[in-house]
């Protein structure tokens, strides 16, 4: 069973008279995960994932790996530091690379601590090129940590020296079938974001140092975004103001000359790469007139903890972390009566009850006990409600009551209920099997808001 008397928190207590110095411009969600103890700073732009949060972070990992399995992925992984002499062939070792980490081994070889890994992946397929077009298409994905020197760190995980990244690499026999690749992967992400019940837009974009001919960002809107949007208030468009040639008078999707700019957070990307890759590097596959050709790539990029940082910082409240559904640490937090008082007897039967019974609803590693008894349920519940949990079930002096025991339920965004056990459990059980229609890909019919800004509104 999951105890908050042996979980491993380290908040930050500050004195009550003491005069913070604000050194940096924190974000909503950096301020929180901090103060609250589920990350920790390690140096400038890296940082230490604590128990609660790594929870979170497990649980986004296996929803991604979900996705692209549906999407035909492969999963692997590749190693960290790519030789230098790869970029070289591609030619982006000639383009800026000031924000990229370069180490030497003892023999004088120059690597990149990847921060992404199209040469090494495509110098991989090379090695056993040519292979059949009987093989393809080809889709591979890891999730592993990724490398940039940012001169601007800011914003806690949502832009950071090492971050965590899905990034998948799909090979294919013509830019008509990378193209449908392209489709097939972008549907996973498109319902990928629809789970996390988090509003997103998908638009247009540069493609940038990566090369290819395609290409499209995912954006959470929030006003610590770095990049500029242009979004209709009518019907959702919106677009990447690097892309747009002058900004449009109105609406090219209905017209309307209600168009603002708003600023976003990118937290995927996708490219139709081409030949950009495979051609330099030699990766082929033999045609079925058995002539080698270069393999036709894509690829596609998820930021794992910056994805779980922005959601955070459009769904919480100043004090309060609100996590999307799937992503809660614990879906209950449950907390007893404090040791010593009157209604302790009569309230722990209870306790025990829920213990066993929440746990059977939502599963028991769903569920936090907070056994801290030597601390006031206000105290615990306090704490409960700015970490966020989904549910918070009290256990509290109404629960003692013979005739008509009642507990205290709060909602995560705030409202609190007072039900009986068997009322209770059915709103346990309500949410659990709201997560298990999430995970199936079974969504909620879509509010006009939530649909405009959801898949395929580009400008």
């Amino acid at each position: 069973m999951n105890k908050a008397s042996r979980l491993y928190c380290p908040a930050l207590i500050t004195p009550k008279n003491a005069v913070v110095k604000q050194t940096e411009q924190l974000s909503r969600s950096q301020k929180l995960l901090t103060e609250l103890g589920l990350i920790k700073s390690g140096s400038n732009g890296t940082y230490q994932i604590m128990p609660l949060a790594q929870r979170s972070v497990d649980k986004f990992i296996d929803l991604v790996q979900r996705n692209m399995q549906l999407a035909g992925g492969q999963k692997i992984t590749l190693p960290v530091l790519t030789p230098s002499g790869l970029w070289k062939k591609t030619g982006r070792l000639d383009g800026d690379i000031s924000e990229f980490y370069m180490v030497r081994d003892h023999s004088g070889k120059q690597f990149l601590m990847s921060p992404t890994h199209e040469e090494a992946v495509t110098a991989m397929l090379a090695t056993n090129s040519p292979i059949s077009y009987r093989q393809l298409p080809l889709r591979l994905y890891q999730i592993g940590p990724k490398f940039r020197d940012e001169l601007k760190t800011r914003f806690g995980l949502m832009r950071a020296k090492e971050f965590l990244m899905k990034d998948m690499y799909s090979f294919d026999v013509s830019e008509e079938t990378a193209r449908e690749s392209y489709s097939i992967v972008s549907a996973a992400y498109n319902r990928l974001f629809q789970q996390l019940e988090v509003p997103f837009v998908k638009v247009n974009a540069a493609t940038g140092m990566m090369g290819g001919s395609l290409s499209h960002e995912y954006h959470y809107i929030s006003p610590v975004g770095e990049d500029t949007l242009l979004q209709c208030r009518s019907c959702g468009f919106a677009g990447n103001s690097e892309v747009l040639e002058g900004k449009p008078a109105s609406c090219p999707s209905c017209n309307s000359s209600n168009l603002q700019e708003v600023r976003g957070v990118e937290v995927a990307h996708t490219f139709l790469l081409g030949d950009k890759y495979s051609k330099p590097l030699g990766a082929t596959f033999l045609n079925t007139s058995g002539k080698p050709q270069p393999l036709v790539m894509g690829c596609f990029g998820i930021g794992v903890t910056r994805v779980i940082a922005a959601a955070l910082e459009v769904l919480s409240s100043e004090q309060e972390l609100r996590w999307p559904r799937l992503l809660a640490p614990y879906d209950v937090c449950l907390i007893g009566p404090k040791q010593g008082s009157k209604e302790q007897p009569a309230a722990e039967v209870i306790e025990n009850e829920l213990l066993l019974k929440v746990g059977e609803c939502c599963g028991h590693q769903e569920l936090l006990h907070d056994d801290r008894k030597d601390l006031t349920i206000g105290k615990r519940l306090l704490e409960a409600k700015r970490l966020g949990h989904p549910l918070t079930i009290v256990v509290g002096a109404k629960s003692a009551d013979l005739d008509s025991p009642k507990l205290e339920v709060h909602l995560s965004k705030g409202e609190k209920l007072e039900l009986d056990v068997n009322e209770a459990l059915k709103l346990v059980a309500e949410h659990s099997q709201h997560k298990k229609r999430l995970l199936m890909g079974s969504f909620p019919r879509e509010t006009a808001e939530s649909k405009s800004q959801s898949v395929g509104h580009q400008l």
